[in-house]
């Protein structure tokens, strides 16, 4: 009963968002270059199926790979930063200021130096996403009660057991967190990394879509990225609930105890 309540609100959004879109369309007589209907994206998805599922595959292989970089990096340097201060005091102004720049500037000079293909796409990807992952895991990892620091004193356990069985298990829901931040990042970064030097993907289609004045299909890959983010985020869900269930029952009863 709550994941068919769960499913109602969100379709009843988007009925409502699309019903609103027809009559906006229809009332204002906006013409089709500038806003088509609904109905007409829904053809051109349908006539393009195959061309837009082959450049989604390789924003989805991009996106991935940038993830999976922002967690085998992010991942470690924030464990680095939380174990010694003087690491922290040193590269944690230096990270704030990365994300400063804005990454639109940057993808040029990352093609530039690494050239052509997938690398610099792999590298924007993983600027923008690495971030929340790294801020997550040292909240996570510094949220430790200190009455369960003394637990595991009591216990003699040395720093290396600490870690394992006490600061990484707690830092989990906050990781994960992060995680579900970052791959949402990660679609926007690989968007971005298709604007300059690609020949192929969805920011791809987006920038040549925009250039001939498509809006059918400018909306048929928009519409291509949030099926891609939606089933990203809640691909990292699922494994949050397979990963500390403990944790996810413990949301759910709160949840009902709110409504």
């Amino acid at each position: 009963m709550h994941r068919l309540t769960a499913a109602i609100y969100p379709l009843a959004a988007m009925i409502g968002v699309i019903a609103l879109w027809y009559a906006t369309v229809i009332f204002f007589a906006v013409p089709k270059y500038i806003l088509p209907l609904p109905g007409d994206v829904y053809q051109r998805i349908r006539e393009d199926l195959e061309f837009l599922l082959w450049h989604s595959l390789i924003t989805v292989l991009e996106t991935l790979g940038g993830f999976a970089l922002s967690i085998a990096l992010g991942i470690p340097i924030a464990i680095a930063l939380v174990a010694s201060r003087t690491l922290d005091r040193a590269l944690m102004p230096w990270l704030i200021l990365s994300q400063t720049f804005p990454k639109v500037a940057l993808a040029p000079l990352i093609v530039v130096w690494f050239g052509l293909g997938f690398t610099p796409k792999l590298l924007v990807t993983f600027l923008v996403a690495f971030f929340p992952i790294v801020i997550s895991t040292i909240v996570g990892l510094r949220s430790i009660e200190r009455e369960m620091i003394e637990l595991a004193q009591s216990m003699r356990a040395t720093t290396l057991q600490m870690f394992w069985h006490f600061r990484l298990p707690l830092a989990l829901p906050n990781i994960f967190a992060g995680l579900k931040v970052s791959v949402a990042f990660a679609v926007v970064g690989a968007v971005i990394a298709e604007w300059v030097g690609a020949s192929a993907g969805l920011g791809y289609l987006l920038m040549r879509a925009n250039g001939n004045l498509d809006t059918t299909l400018l909306f048929a890959v928009l519409a291509a990225l949030m099926v891609i983010g939606v089933f990203l985020y809640y691909a990292v869900e699922v494994i949050e609930r397979l990963s500390i269930p403990w944790h996810v029952v413990v949301r759910l009863q709160d949840m009902a105890r709110g409504a």
